[in-house]
């Protein structure tokens, strides 16, 4: 306790609104939940003018300083600056009644906007001094507003923050962090996408792990972040000045929102990084610990439904409360435009884990108010094999990534068996998941890769996983991968498998921007990163996880034909549907005119058996419900070794003769990989185009002049 007098006068306060905030009658407001604390105490450190470091101790009164089960008091005071935490008292006894408070210990206030902050790789003192600190409101942010991007003309890419400018390579004048993002926006804009979608960016300490490096034994980070100490504090270690990075942040989505670019952010609301019980105490668990988290009935054991040794309590009111009050502030304050939930089953258990038939959270966050034009977007599984791929909420609010479509793409483009239909399906927009609750193919997620798993050229390189510099000796991350190394194992390779490598990321570049729902693209993918197999990099703050950008130069070929892709499926509607094809065959039965016609390799004569590696289909571009587009005819090839022969159906009818045209074959070498119509002479119906294998070819209907 400090002897100088305290800079501010003791009131009784406001229990609302929880964290730290401004009072109206000066100096500052002070709220913090707990229902078992015996006692709190607010800890105030600031920095008197000759130097000196100050700290004061404020015991807060149960009688005067707490309304129900909130505690506060209001400090009038003339302090800007100055860091606070609480201590805690009550009961310690985890396995009685699954509370363990430490008056010791200074947590940190759930609420609190901003933490100390600090550089990437310094160590934190959550635990053993003040970390909170209030936040000016001094960003001007002009005539910034959401974007709204509708859903079918969304196309997203997932980022990492630090690891997308981290490699010298970038160029970035702020290499790895959120201006050397800004730095990248031409280069965004250029490839077409129109969200980013930024892995978490709330604080966590990446000093976190026990985990070494296997040959030099320095410790990883833990670089993936998915481990947080707050809902609401900014990651300032991402900022190029750790002291601004608030500021920092919202300069950066105000530029990408200049640039016609969204961000969403993944966030994770299903478990925090004080893990297990004997993991550190920071905040939520000193706090009140029967409350946040999910504990055994009889043995007060945390439940561990997220694989990292705690699992949030998201379905009581008060955790609830504060996971929409942190949406809201992220959409509000930071002006993001929509959210991706990490292991978001977590969202649907109740406080005994069990799986919840309409689970409030779920509900509550699609029918916020606030939230009403952000994007919600669900992992829908979670660590302990809870799968809700189709089945996560039947409101058509909320999308999902569609891990059935990243696993059927990569299966169908290995040439494994019995994945012809699946294929299909997914093409086609995932109706067996989502039609059946009335919701649309903008439900669903569309990616082959993401952050968690093989890199897109890994995918096509690699059979098995290589993990050893995680320093777990190969056992963490997954075995069962759905890849195929294109006949040799890593690299290098001979340049005939390189060559098919390349044709295969092509080819599922394809199905992945030409299939009904919305795309995703992992950052890097789009000229052949590699992780040289490692398919679990969480812990890989080198460059291993950096994305190498002299990859874009040397792969420019591989860059040009996703952005060409990308454009191609900005410009035709009829890659972008808001509804499932209703009407999949003609005939004068129907009265109707098709939408999609599936055909193997003869028109009219589709060929769903296990063995099938070939599938094609004609996407009618005349509907009586838009604009007459134009057709295109899409042909897979996704055996091994074995060219196919296609017979082309004939143009739909239309008032003007048109003919088909080759835009795409994934075979070819660029530039006659991605070509603009007329560049091949005509086609018309019955001829005949041979598919070489793991490839596609794409015909475009067009008016003959």
């Amino acid at each position: 306790m400090s002897s100088i007098p305290p800079p501010f006068r003791k009131k009784r306060g406001s229990p609302v609104p929880l964290g730290v905030s401004p009072s109206p009658e000066g100096g500052y407001n002070f709220a913090v939940f707990s229902r078992h604390a015996a006692g709190v105490i607010l800890i105030i450190d600031f920095t008197a003018t000759e130097g000196t470091e100050v700290r004061h101790e404020i015991p807060l009164h149960p009688d005067e300083n707490r309304t129900g089960d909130i505690w506060h008091v209001r400090l009038e005071t003339g302090l800007d600056h100055f860091t606070y935490g609480y201590r805690m008292d009550g009961p310690f006894s985890p396995a009685h009644n699954g509370l363990i408070y430490d008056p010791d210990t200074i947590l940190i206030d759930p609420y609190c906007p901003r933490l100390l902050p600090r550089k990437w790789g310094e160590k934190c003192r959550y635990g053993k001094a003040p970390s909170c600190t209030p936040v000016k409101q001094d960003f001007d942010w002009e005539e910034d507003r959401p974007l709204n991007t509708p859903l079918p003309d969304t196309v997203i890419y997932e980022l990492h923050p630090r690891g997308f400018t981290r490699h010298p390579s970038a160029g970035a004048r702020h290499p790895g962090t959120y201006l050397g993002i800004v730095d990248k926006i031409p280069y965004l804009k250029a490839l077409g996408i129109t969200a980013v979608e930024l892995m978490p960016v709330t604080e966590f300490d990446e000093n976190d792990i026990v985990f070494r490096d296997p040959d030099s034994s320095e410790p990883l980070k833990n670089f993936w972040g998915y481990n947080p100490v707050s809902f609401f504090a900014l990651k300032s270690g991402y900022a190029a000045d750790c002291r601004n990075h608030v500021n920092e942040f919202k300069a950066m989505v105000k530029s990408l929102h200049q640039a016609g670019i969204e961000v969403i952010l993944d966030i994770v609301f299903n478990h925090t990084g004080e893990g297990g019980y004997d993991g550190p105490t920071s905040s939520f668990r000193g706090i009140d610990n029967r409350i946040y988290y999910l504990l055994d009935q009889e043995t007060r054991a945390y439940l561990n439904f997220s694989g990292c040794g705690n699992t949030l309590n998201c379905n009581h009111p008060v955790v609830r409360s504060l996971i929409r009050d942190a949406l809201r502030f992220w959409v509000i304050e930071m002006h993001v435009d929509g959210f991706r939930f990490d292991l978001a089953s977590i969202l649907g258990r109740d406080s005994t884990g069990q799986v919840l038939a309409n689970p409030p959270v779920i509900e509550m966050i699609a029918e916020d108010p606030v939230l009403r034009d952000t994007k919600i977007i669900a992992e829908a599984w979670d660590a302990a094999g809870l799968y809700q791929v189709g089945s996560f909420s039947t409101d058509r609010r909320w999308a999902e990534w569609n891990g059935r479509f990243r696993d059927d793409v990569r299966a169908f483009m290995s040439g494994f068996d019995d994945t012809v239909t699946r294929l299909a399906t997914r093409i086609a927009g995932s109706s067996d998941l989502y039609q059946t609750s009335c919701r649309s193919p903008l439900s669903s997620i569309n990616f082959i890769t993401s952050h968690d798993g093989f890199t897109l050229y890994d995918l096509v390189s690699y059979e098995e996983k290589r993990n050893r510099a995680n320093g777990e000796n190969n056992r963490d991350g997954e075995n069962h991968n759905l890849s195929w190394n294109s006949g040799c194992e890593g690299d290098p390779a001979p340049s005939a498998v390189r060559k098919l490598r390349f044709r295969r990321m092509r080819s599922m570049a394809t199905i992945l921007l030409l299939a009904q729902g919305i795309p995703m693209i992992t950052a890097g993918d789009e000229f052949g990163r590699s992780q040289q197999g490692n398919n679990n990099a969480w812990c890989q703050d080198n460059q291993v996880s950096w994305i190498d950008w002299t990859l874009a130069r040397k792969n420019k070929d591989l860059l040009r034909f996703f952005r060409l892709c990308i454009d191609l499926r900005k410009k035709h509607p009829v890659f972008r549907r808001e509804e499932f094809f209703r009407h999949h065959e003609s005939g004068p039965e129907t009265g109707h005119a098709p939408e999609i016609t599936w055909q193997y390799l003869e028109p009219g004569q589709p060929d769903w058996a296990p063995d099938c590696h070939g599938l094609a289909f004609l996407l009618h571009g005349r509907r009586p419900d838009m604009i007459r587009d134009d057709d295109f005819f899409i042909m897979i090839n996704g055996s091994r070794g074995e060219t196919l022969r296609f017979t082309l159906p004939d143009v739909p009818g239309d008032t003007v003769k048109r003919v088909w045209f080759q835009i795409i074959d994934t075979a070819a070498a660029a530039p006659d990989d991605f070509v603009d119509n007329g560049a091949h002479p005509p086609l018309d119906g019955g001829d005949c185009l041979a598919v070489l294998p793991q490839s596609i070819v794409v015909l475009r209907s067009n008016a003959l002049k």
